[in-house]
C-alpha cells in the first residue's frame, strides 16, 4: 500500500474518533444526552475507524486491502448519511424513537447496557435536537459522514 493511501486511511479513522470524542464531550461535559440514532451513528464512526486501521494493517501485505477498506468506508458512510437524514426527517418528529431500527439494534446488541457511557440511550430523538454553532448536531454528523465517504472513495480509487 502506498504511504499516501495509508495516511488517508489514518486521517479518516482519526476524523471518526474525533467525531465520537466530540459527541462524548457534549454528552458528559455539557449534558447533551444522546438518542438511539445518535449512538447508532457513533457506532458507525467507530466501525469506519476500525475498517480503516484494518485496511492499513492488512494493506502492508495485500495492497488491494486498502482499496477495499476505502470502498467499505464509503458504503458505511453512505449508510451513516441516510441514518442522519432519517433521524432528522422522521425520528426527530416522533415522541419516542424506541420502535426504530437504531433503538432495536443498540438494545438487542447489548451495547447500550454493556457500554452505557458510550452507547447508552438517554433521550428521544425529539429531545436530542441540539445545536452547535447554530447547526443541529445531526447535520454535523451527516457532514462528517459525507467527508469520510469522499475520502474513503479517494482511498478506494488509489492505485
Amino acid at each position: 500500500m502506498s504511504s499516501s493511501a495509508s495516511r488517508l486511511l489514518h486521517i479518516i479513522a482519526l476524523l471518526c474518533v474525533a467525531g465520537v470524542a466530540a459527541a462524548l464531550a457534549s454528552q458528559h461535559l455539557f449534558d447533551m444526552p444522546p438518542c438511539a440514532w445518535c449512538v447508532f451513528q457513533r457506532l458507525l464512526f467507530l466501525v469506519i475507524a476500525l475498517v480503516c486501521w484494518l485496511g492499513v494493517a492488512i494493506g502492508r501485505f495485500k495492497p488491494a486491502a486498502s482499496r477495499l477498506a476505502g470502498a467499505v468506508v464509503t458504503l458505511i458512510a453512505a449508510g451513516g448519511m441516510v441514518s442522519g437524514w432519517y433521524q432528522h426527517t422522521v425520528a426527530a418528529q416522533m415522541f419516542s424513537c424506541d420502535r426504530t431500527f437504531a433503538d432495536h439494534f443498540m438494545v438487542n446488541s447489548g451495547l447500550d447496557a454493556g457500554v452505557p457511557w458510550l452507547f447508552g440511550i438517554f433521550a428521544t430523538c425529539m429531545d436530542a435536537q441540539v445545536e452547535l454553532l447554530g447547526v443541529e448536531y445531526v447535520f454535523w454528523a451527516i457532514g462528517l459522514f459525507a467527508l469520510v465517504g469522499a475520502l474513503g472513495l479517494a482511498a478506494a480509487l488509489r492505485r
